[in-house]
């Protein structure tokens, strides 16, 4: 993908470019397609525009992945925008260039509909699976707004330097958003990039070994979380979270000593944090209920003993599952 300088907007954090590429393109009376799971702000930031989220769940046996099928059965005139989060927080799915070509047949059909692409983990991808940009398929340059930015593949967290790259009218609109906003980003933090970009090709070694380390690291939580009753979780291809199904661990029947009935995975995070002292995030906040987000952005040592405590507090001498 090529873009003038001018086609490139940056921002203070991939937040803020999503967020003005959604006031950019949408308005009342629109609709934005917002797959589940999905990252915590997009349906906020499709009413902050004045815009309906229009919200379609995937499920675990899906990959969590929205397919041309699902898409197509939500669309209306009033269909705005699709909002495509790949690799994804907080399952870490990643699109195929194959699945990506045909929800794109889909667009084509729909001459209003827009895409914004959230590929802020770009980099952080395990073989054999691969990145491929949405706009880089044929006719969609033109109908999509691409984010990015360095808080993931760069562990730039807390730098807030994102970029939006989108056809020129779109470009402008979300530069115009930002100039009676935040204005530019820190010039301090666009040096950091710079040095950043220049360390070679997909980020050169330090990345590699970063994405290597996160690789070793979901290996690590994905066989203790699967060895535990009632987790159900397929190895994500990209992020640094897994995205369990505990529904087999909520529900009736289901009872912690000394905490009392674990009627969702809200109530089980909870116990967990109070029991266990481990943080977790319920995928309530995600769009979907029956699962929970764990990241494994974290020490090796930070790793083990939390999935210790995990696994001690959900031992059958303590909890009892349903129907058991």
């Amino acid at each position: 993908l090529e873009y003038a300088p001018s086609e490139i907007v940056l921002s203070n954090g991939a937040k803020q470019s999503v967020a003005q590429g959604v006031i950019a393109t949408c308005g009342p009376g629109d609709e934005v397609i917002v797959p589940a799971p999905y990252w915590v702000s997009y349906p906020e930031m499709c009413r902050l525009a004045g815009a309906e989220p229009v919200v379609v769940t995937t499920t675990a046996d899906e990959g969590f992945l929205l397919t041309a099928e699902k898409l197509k059965s939500v669309l209306n005139e009033k269909s705005r925008l699709l909002i495509l989060c790949t690799p994804s927080n907080p399952s870490g799915a990643v699109y195929s260039e194959a699945a990506l070509a045909a929800i794109a047949d889909v667009v084509r059909s729909h001459p209003r509909l827009l895409v914004l692409a959230d590929e802020i983990y770009e980099h952080i991808i395990y073989p054999p699976a691969s990145h491929f940009s949405f706009a880089a398929l044929p006719g969609m340059r033109e109908r999509t707004l691409t984010v990015n930015g360095f808080s993931k593949s760069f562990a730039m967290t807390g730098w807030r330097l994102g970029y939006l790259a989108a056809p020129q009218h779109f470009a402008t609109a979300t530069a115009k958003i930002q100039g009676q906003t935040t204005s530019g980003p820190s010039s301090i933090s666009q040096e950091a990039a710079l040095a950043a970009l220049g360390l070679g090709k997909f980020g050169g070694e330090p990345v590699a070994v970063m994405k290597a380390a996160f690789q070793k690291r979901r290996d690590y939580v994905y066989e203790r979380l699967v060895a535990i009753d009632g987790v159900r979780l397929e190895a994500p291809e990209g992020a640094f979270y897994v995205f369990p199904d505990v529904s087999g661990l909520v529900g009736d029947g289901c009872e912690a000593d000394g905490f009392g009935p674990i009627a969702d995975a809200d109530a089980l995070c909870e116990y967990l944090l109070e029991k266990a002292q481990v943080a977790l995030v319920p995928g309530s906040a995600f769009g979907c209920p029956e699962c929970l987000r764990i990241s494994y952005a974290a020490s090796d040592e930070t790793l083990k003993e939390a999935l210790d405590r995990i696994e001690a507090a959900l031992d059958s001498k303590v909890y009892k599952r349903g129907g058991k």
